[in-house]
This record gives structure tokens, sequence and C-alpha cells, in this order.
């Protein structure tokens, strides 16, 4: 998707030539805003962080005998047992389709 498009402003006509009334928009304190060279780290990590899991499956395959190792933990932390890893790409989908409802 583009990075950060502008939102497309709507046009309202004057009615009987009476001036409508203009709120300023309110910017939402939860809504966070992405420079360019925020984007372009988070497209560098996610692109490193794809060539690190087609090593892994390659090394799992038995394709190459060097390459990344996946650290897992021999005694793991009773803490973590209900932790669920974020899935990023949905959360950028859920991100993108907030903006379009909020824009429209």
């Amino acid at each position: 998707f583009p990075p950060h498009s502008p939102a497309q402003k709507l046009v309202f006509n004057r009615v009987n030539g009476k001036r409508p009334q203009v709120l300023p928009q309110q910017v939402s304190a939860t809504e966070e805003c992405y420079t360019l060279a925020h984007e372009e780290n988070v497209r560098f990590i996610y692109e490193a962080w794809q060539q690190v899991e087609q090593q892994l499956d390659g090394s799992r395959s038995g394709e190459s005998a060097c390459g990344p190792v996946q650290y897992v933990e021999k005694t793991p932390n009773p803490g973590l047992k209900n932790f669920v890893p974020i899935d990023l790409e949905e959360w950028w989908a859920q991100q993108f389709l907030a903006k379009i409802e909020n824009s429209s």
C-alpha cells in the first residue's frame, strides 16, 4: 500500500447561500504519525526477517549446513505460557482498514 497518502477531503456545497458550519478535525491521541524513515526501518526489518525465515526453512530441510539457528529455551518461563506473538501483517491490515473507515 502507498506510504501515507493524504486522506481525501469532502467538499460540501452551500445550501441557500449559507456557509456550512466547519468543525476542526480532531486527531485522536492514539493515532500515530509515521515518517518516511519509520517506514524504511520497518521495511528493512521485515525484509531481513523474511530472509532469516527462508534460511531457517532451508536449514531444517537440510539444504545448508550453516545458517541461522533458532533459539529455544530449555526451561520456558511459566509467566510466558499464555504469550501469543503478534501477527504483524494482520496488525498492519487492521490499521490500514481503520484509517479507511475513519476517513470516510
